[in-house]
């Protein structure tokens, strides 16, 4: 029996962060792939909300606070001053500037073999991906998969 497109792209996903996370293992560096949009948001504004962060890196806000907690008990992340006290806004500690500077090559290197896996593929996957996150926008998946439930 075919595994279903949803099997299909959970494993695709499983492996890919498998792998990334196999490179900071055998680097010796603590940090999970689910650390990076983060670390990218929070290198581009001096500091940013959970949910700012949430709504930048695509994930849910409890799924953003439990990777910003993980990441305050590392020591790269941590609260940052503000006036609004319902806001907790978090900052790249300087641990946290400089394992995101030592990791620029990892990430680079990232980029450029997902770029090589592209290259080998019949149709690409840029495309279908752009594709696929615009029609998400436009319907999120929550609603179609509620839409499904409806119609048993």
């Amino acid at each position: 029996m075919d595994e279903g497109l949803g099997s299909k792209l959970r494993k695709l996903l499983a492996m890919l962060d498998g792998d990334v996370q196999a490179i900071y293992d055998e680097l010796g560096v603590v940090f999970r792939p689910r650390f990076y949009p983060i670390v990218q948001s929070l290198g581009r504004a001096d500091s940013c909300s959970i949910g700012e962060l949430a709504e930048c890196t695509g994930v849910s806000q409890p799924a953003a606070t439990q990777s910003v907690n993980e990441m305050k008990r590392l020591g790269l992340v941590a609260s940052a001053k503000s006036a609004d006290r319902r806001q907790r806004p978090v900052q790249l500690t300087p641990a946290g500037k400089d394992l995101a500077e030592a990791l620029k090559p990892v990430w680079n290197a990232a980029d450029r073999a997902a770029a090589a896996l592209e290259a080998e593929l019949p149709f690409g996957l840029r495309q279908p991906l752009d594709d696929a996150l615009a029609a998400l926008d436009a319907r999120r998946f929550s609603t179609r998969i509620r839409d499904q439930l409806e119609t048993r």
